[in-house]
């Protein structure tokens, strides 16, 4: 809700209270969107190298507090906002207004590095994998966080959005501040009852450490050829009650670049007395290395997704303050109708979870229903749909404005509802039941067991690499197409500009991400693991004719 709260309207607030222009406004929201989204990645190499996902999350969300205080101090005190003009405008923003409102905001995104790749896997962290039941109700875990998560963010478009603009800003910003504070109290009284996994801190399982060895030794190896039949007679890997013992998983050799599997081959004889290489790894630290590849290589086709999500809170409400937003008498905010967004997507995951899941299980066999990928494949589709559909929309807005004589001004509200738009948000809301929640899911499952957190900010990198993108593509059409006094596609004027052109140009962008994707999906290698079970936990199992002593998933 804090973070919606501020997301869904800063345009508005940047473009009205602020005075800035169009293209500088949704730069400025898409910078901040990816900030928040990018800082992740540096709390979660903290939280799986140093702190632990709970005091990460615990120190962090409390500068994510404050952030959110001096944000309300700067939209509610005086001298910290701009001031109304006698003539009803609104004088400009000074320096030291603008500085304090940018550091209020970053210093937000600053706290959400610690809070976002963290609280979902400490989540998930609650869950233990080596139990039957357990394993089987985390495979749901994700559906139901995003559920709560974006109940949150429901509030924030329906409710906060009309309290800012409709009440006062302050008032907008300090409820969310307030839930804000009860529930990190919420968070904090529930300590003694969380799961705390250990933190690995041997500096050479850090993600880059391993990567870069296995790198090394590959290369090293390079003249060698790991031979296809008998191949682990020459590849170096511990002991499965190794692996017990020290608490980690024993992964299984994939084909997936074949080049690294030489990083895990014993020396050979004839090397004895030569000058020394470097040690050589193990399989499962080869097939950690594999799955990092692996999982860029996917991330980098959901950055065409995020980038059109990044619409959502800039362009689509700038489209939306066009258009006729009268309702019954009242004038809603052009940002409350990404409601719809949250209520397709709350609407559609319990149908996901308890109705298509199922259907799909009994006809492929797998736990989930359809594979992490067949679901992120489905929700590329559903995005294209929505490009599509905002084309369409923008289209016919486009002829209303031709078709009124002498056209539309600045600011003139185009007589057409703005309710043609709910198809793109409400298409957006189901595609994230897919794409958001099984972006989450993918990096989550496929990430090696000690970078969880890590394997967590794929997602949130992708989304502030979404919003970065957005942003360059913005400013990038905007001097193109209006360079030598044309018209800008992006003007400050959207009634005199050509918005239905960028949407084409987001749309090939989606349809040429998504045979990548198909391409990508089709070659990709499932993380396969050893499900070790105590012996104990063995023992009991065998009494109750259940006994499943090593698998593999």
């Amino acid at each position: 809700m804090a973070f919606y709260g501020v997301a869904a309207n800063l345009v508005v607030y940047l473009t009205t209270q602020l005075r800035e222009a169009t293209v500088p406004s949704v730069r400025n929201v898409n910078n901040w969107t990816g900030a928040v989204w990018m800082t992740p990645i540096a709390g979660a190499y903290i939280a799986d190298t140093f702190l632990g996902r709970y005091w990460t999350f615990t120190i962090s969300s409390l500068i994510y507090l404050a952030g959110m205080v001096l944000i309300t101090l700067a939209v509610s005190l005086k001298p910290l906002h701009p001031h109304c003009t006698p003539d009803g405008g609104r004088a400009p923003a000074t320096r030291q207004q603008v500085a304090f409102f940018y550091g209020a905001l970053y210093t937000m995104a600053i706290g959400a590095g610690g809070t976002k790749p963290n609280i979902s896997t400490f989540g998930a962290d609650q869950f233990d994998d080596l139990d039957a039941r357990e394993r089987a109700v985390k495979a749901s875990f994700f559906n139901w966080w995003m559920f709560s998560s974006f109940t949150g963010g429901l509030v924030a478009v329906l409710v906060l959005v009309f309290v800012q603009e409709n009440v006062g800003w302050g008032a907008g910003y300090t409820i969310p501040t307030v839930g804000l504070a009860l529930s990190l109290i919420l968070f904090y009284v529930g300590t003694p009852f969380y799961r705390h996994k250990p933190v690995n801190r041997d500096p050479a399982a850090g993600p880059a450490r391993l990567v870069a060895r296995v790198l090394r030794s590959a290369l090293a190896n390079r003249r060698r050829r790991v031979p296809e039949m008998d191949a682990a007679s020459v590849l170096h890997e511990h002991e499965t009650a190794w692996y017990a013992a020290a608490g980690k998983r024993r992964l299984h050799r994939t084909p997936a670049f074949r080049l690294l599997d030489r990083a895990a081959l014993r020396p050979a004889a004839a090397e004895t007395g030569r000058r020394r290489r470097p040690c050589c790894c193990t399989v499962t630290e080869v097939e950690e290395v594999k799955l990092i590849f692996g999982m860029i290589v996917v991330w980098l086709t959901t950055l065409v997704p995020c980038t059109i999500w990044a619409q959502v809170n800039t362009l689509f409400v700038k489209q939306g303050t066009t258009l006729d937003r009268t309702v019954g008498g009242v004038r809603i905010p052009a940002a409350s109708l990404g409601s719809f967004i949250t209520v397709s997507m709350l609407l559609s995951i319990p149908l996901y979870d308890r109705v298509l899941v199922p259907l799909a299980r009994r006809r492929t066999g797998d736990p989930r229903g359809i594979t992490l990928l067949q679901r992120l494949g489905a929700g590329c589709a559903i995005q294209v749909l929505v490009v599509a559909c905002a084309y369409g929309v923008e289209a016919r807005r486009m002829r209303v404005i031709r078709s009124v004589r002498g056209g539309t001004a600045a600011g003139e509200t185009v007589p057409m509802s703005i309710f043609w738009m709910l198809p793109q948000y409400v298409l957006m809301g189901v595609g994230d039941v897919f794409s958001s929640v099984g972006i989450l899911e993918f990096f989550y499952d496929q990430s090696p067991d000690a970078m969880r957190s890590l394997g967590t900010t794929f997602f949130t990198s992708g989304l502030g690499v979404g919003n970065f993108l957005n942003s360059l593509l913005v400013t990038l059409v905007d001097r193109v197409t209006s360079r030598g006094g044309g018209k800008s596609w992006i003007g400050d004027n959207l009634n005199d500009s050509h918005l239905d052109y960028y949407y084409v140009f987001l749309l090939v962008l989606s349809v040429l991400n998504t045979a990548a994707f198909v391409w990508v999906a089709m070659r990709y290698q499932y993380k396969r693991e050893f499900l070790e079970v105590p012996e104990l936990e063995l023992e009991n199992k065998v009494d109750n004719g259940k006994s499943t002593a090593t698998g593999v998933r």
